[in-house]
């Protein structure tokens, strides 16, 4: 039986390999896994074109998935440190590839990553409409940036993000209610600018139903926008931030039953009581679609640390039902994030990914603490290692300051006062020297 896209597949009721990849993966069972991906609330982000992918589902019953951004800017143009990039977050396990270039030609770059890259990809068309025709943003038309959406499909695009919730109505909005901040997405601003120098609607709007006839013949993802997110706690959970949602709860309705699979993205800045708040109000309006946020940063006050703020927003936000963590890096609202700065926002988000799918129970997701629980236990630091998120920067600080003793099982902290050495001799009857 022919099917056209993952969606399509699962409502006629066939198991596709992809299907069988997560389903494995995520230790459930394929008939589960195919009735969730019918139902919109998994998402198997999978071009046709993108023949080296190393497929993953993304939904708030199945393990976190992560997202890394890179790519070129004007200041910042070497593509092959973007490749290091894209390497060390594949390496540290990264689910997901954004590429955010915004400078060059950016095609080669795209293909290169989908040719070579097993994560699911993703791009944000309206970055590209710019630099691919090299106009003014006032100059684009509405096909201008539909054709680029299908040139990104035609590339091997898993997931495209698309501004498509704002509509002229939110120029009103946003001019009446006095953000402190504003939109901050960056696409979302440039649709905002391109809607208030034409004087036209929303192209990914008004234009919606040719963009899912693109994404389903080449089984594209869409990653709906969030243009009016809050870039700082005072904007959290505003009108402006819930009206766009209650419009992509529709958009995604929309593509729904164009057999288009869908994610929303979400906020932003929001403090930490209102953050389990917001991945509710979600799953209401977009009917339980898997959640993708940036964040959420919990604060506004950290830069230099925001992987921290947002490692902690992300947890909550996760546990309370987000699919899928944007991570955040210590350069953010700083610079592009150099190598070190992309290995460190992915870490922080791994950690809010794992601590999240451990408190919802997702299955063996605490099989790794426990084996490292035994590793510590028995003072063992090569099994330590291996069961280490980050095994190569664990032992590197072992290393660095071990005990004087260099036969000793404990650490520099400690010496013979470590309590597991203590209980370890003490409940096997051994003698318990200190000194």
């Amino acid at each position: 039986m022919n099917y056209t896209t993952q969606m399509d597949a699962a409502r006629k009721g066939i198991i596709t390999p992809q299907m069988k990849i997560v389903a494995q993966k995520e230790y459930m069972e394929e008939e589960k896994l195919r009735a969730l991906v019918a139902e919109g609330k998994v998402a198997i982000c999978a071009n046709k074109n993108h023949k080296c992918l190393n497929p993953e589902g993304v939904g708030s019953m199945l393990k976190t998935k992560i997202n890394a951004n890179i790519g070129i800017s004007r200041d910042c143009k070497d593509y092959d440190i973007e490749m290091q990039k894209v390497l060390s977050a594949v390496k540290l396990g990264a689910d997901a590839i954004m590429d955010l270039s915004s400078h060059g030609n950016t095609e080669p770059f795209r293909k290169k990553l989908v040719e070579e890259c097993p994560c699911m990809i993703g791009t944000v068309p309206v970055y590209d409409s710019v630099i691919h025709y090299q106009r003014d943003l006032a100059t684009l038309t509405a096909k201008d940036f539909v054709d680029v959406v299908r040139l990104h499909a035609e590339n091997g695009v898993d997931f495209v993000t698309l501004h498509c919730g704002i509509t002229r109505k939110t120029i009103e909005q946003i001019k009446n209610h006095k953000r402190k901040m504003n939109i901050v997405s960056r696409g979302g601003s440039l649709v905002f600018a391109w809607m208030s120098m034409t004087g036209n609607e929303n192209p990914f709007y008004e234009c919606y139903d040719e963009i899912l006839d693109i994404c389903e013949k080449y089984d594209v993802t869409i990653s709906l926008g969030d243009a009016c997110r809050p870039g700082c706690l005072a904007d959290a959970t505003d009108v402006c931030q819930i009206e766009e949602l209650v419009r992509l709860g529709e958009l995604t309705k929309r593509a729904w039953a164009h057999n288009v699979q869908v994610m929303v993205e979400g906020p932003g800045h929001v403090p930490l009581n209102q953050v389990a708040a917001n991945m509710e109000v979600q799953k209401t309006l977009c009917g339980g679609a898997p959640f993708y946020v940036l964040g959420p940063l919990v604060t506004d006050i950290a830069p230099g640390y925001d992987h921290i703020t947002a490692a902690i927003g992300g947890a909550v936000a996760a546990m309370s039902g987000a699919s899928f963590l944007c991570y955040v890096t210590p350069a953010e609202h700083l610079a592009l994030p150099n190598v070190e700065d992309v290995k460190q926002g992915i870490i922080a988000s791994k950690i809010a990914a794992h601590a999240a799918d451990i408190a919802k129970g997702i299955p063996h997701a605490r099989d790794i603490d426990d084996k490292m629980a035994d590793a510590r236990r028995e003072l063992d630091w090569d099994k330590q290692f291996e069961c280490a998120m980050d095994p190569e920067t664990a032992k590197a600080i072992r290393d660095s300051r071990k005990p004087e003793d260099d036969h000793s099982d404990t650490c520099s902290m400690c010496g013979k006062f470590c309590a597991v050495r203590s209980m370890n001799k003490a409940l096997s009857g051994e003698y318990i020297d200190i000194l």
